[in-house]
């Protein structure tokens, strides 16, 4: 399996920015598809960014589109999300995912096999 940690989270004014990492540790970060999901208190847990395994493609939800991108870098077995323009909406806890499945759906929760902790992101107005 893979441990996957996410960290970077913080307060931030509406307008600014933050990334967040995603240290993997465990079986090859290779192997796994990676994705970004985040959840506000109240709400359910809601799809944010995907990213293949070689980093080639990526998926985003209609709401960060454009002012978020999903990267990685295999070597140091990271997965990043920059965060642009940040809006209060945006504030959530934000889970990194691993998913071993090389096709599905990879807006949809149980795609993801291994999950992390989570990192608080506050955006204030």
């Amino acid at each position: 399996q893979v441990q996957v940690v996410e960290s970077g989270g913080g307060l931030v004014q509406a307008g600014g920015s933050l990334r967040l990492s995603c240290a993997a540790s465990g079986r090859t970060f290779t192997m796994y598809g990676m994705g970004w999901f985040r959840q506000a208190p109240g709400k359910e847990r809601e799809f944010v960014a995907a990213i293949s395994r070689t980093g080639g493609s990526t998926y985003y939800s209609d709401s960060v589109k454009g002012r978020f991108t999903i990267s990685r870098d295999n070597a140091k077995n990271t997965l990043y999300l920059q965060m642009n323009s940040l809006k209060p909406e945006d504030t959530a806890v934000y889970y990194c995912a691993a998913s071993k499945y090389v096709s599905g759906r990879v807006s949809a929760a149980p795609h993801y096999d291994y999950w992390g902790r989570g990192t608080q992101v506050t955006v204030s107005s």
